[in-house]
């Protein structure tokens, strides 16, 4: 009887020991359920949206903003001067309201092209790319790469290489807007939408806000050096190949060559958006964005928005060369 008592408790604690060890080695979670459960929101998660790239998600405070502040002429309806070096705003005018961007949506269509290039780098012209008033001038037929239609789209807001890029799309134009959208949610930003890759008016409501036209701007600014590159030269010669003609491409953005210090961006213009420009200044210790949403005089009242913001920080404007 002894015996078989001892047997009995040695197995039961042979097995107690093989239970617990089990349950260290496969946790309750991968048995009951295969599925992982991500801790990020769905429009961080690959499986969700799969525009995320980089882990830059930039939440700028405007509750510091003077909105009270009187900048002389202003027409534009949405204004907003941030200042990246000490993290404040400058200056801000209905910041959060959403309106039309006009040709600013090329900033989102340049971020999504540099984050999803083709593997061959042959971005071919198809007839319907041919659009817009704003071109680069490109014809049917021709074959760029990249880099040369990025140039074409930035300075001279080519409505044709916006059109090529998206068309070039692995899942097509309508694949290409659906990924602007879904970098925007991967921002963080739930007052932008895109419904085409130029900013063309007539083609469904897109809009936007100066508050996260600053967002789509930084990180363009922040992770692609070409972007940061192309928008800051004045003029670029795209030289001919077998695949196409030669291009002159002259930047459109106001004030690139008249204010010392600013760095380009990009104007955009239909009737209805009105006139609108980002710019970005590198001048006096200091790096700015400054954002304008239907105005009647972009470049004139920039130039106030960023006089007003160098004298805020106690320095002295450049002189204006225009």
């Amino acid at each position: 009887m002894k015996k078989i008592f001892l047997y009995t408790f040695f197995v039961i604690l042979i097995s107690i020991f093989f239970a617990v060890s089990l349950w260290y080695l496969f946790p309750r979670s991968r048995i009951v359920n295969s599925e992982s459960v991500s801790p990020l929101p769905d429009f961080l998660t690959m499986s969700k949206n799969n525009q995320v790239r980089f882990l830059d998600i930039w939440f700028p405070a405007l509750a510091r903003g003077n909105s009270n502040a009187s900048v002389a002429g202003l027409t534009a309806k949405s204004a907003l001067i941030y200042d990246l070096t000490t993290d404040r705003v400058i200056f801000e005018k209905d910041a959060n309201k959403r309106y039309p961007m006009a040709s600013l949506t090329k900033i989102m269509t340049a971020i999504v092209t540099l984050e999803n290039p083709k593997y061959d780098d042959r971005y071919v012209v198809s007839v319907e790319d041919l659009v817009g008033e704003d071109s680069m001038g490109i014809g049917t037929g021709e074959i760029f790469t990249q880099e040369e239609l990025l140039y074409g789209l930035l300075l001279p807001s080519g409505n044709d290489t916006a059109e090529t890029l998206a068309n070039n799309f692995p899942t097509g134009r309508n694949g290409f807007i659906d990924a602007m959208n879904d970098k925007a949610r991967s921002l963080g930003l739930t007052d932008t939408y895109f419904t085409n890759p130029s900013g063309l008016q007539g083609d469904g409501e897109q809009y936007t806000t100066a508050y996260n036209l600053l967002v789509i701007t930084r990180y363009a600014l922040e992770n692609f050096p070409l972007f940061a590159k192309i928008v800051s030269t004045p003029q670029y010669i795209i030289p001919v190949t077998e695949t196409h003609e030669s291009y002159l491409l002259t930047n459109a953005t106001n004030l690139l060559t008249t204010y010392a210090g600013v760095k380009g961006v990009k104007t955009g213009y239909t009737p209805e958006a009105g006139l609108c420009l980002v710019t970005y200044i590198d001048y006096g210790g200091h790096k700015m964005i400054g954002i304008i949403l239907n105005s009647e005089n972009r470049r004139d009242e920039m130039r106030a928005l960023l006089d007003y913001a160098l004298r805020s920080l106690n320095i002295e404007p450049p002189e204006y060369k225009g």
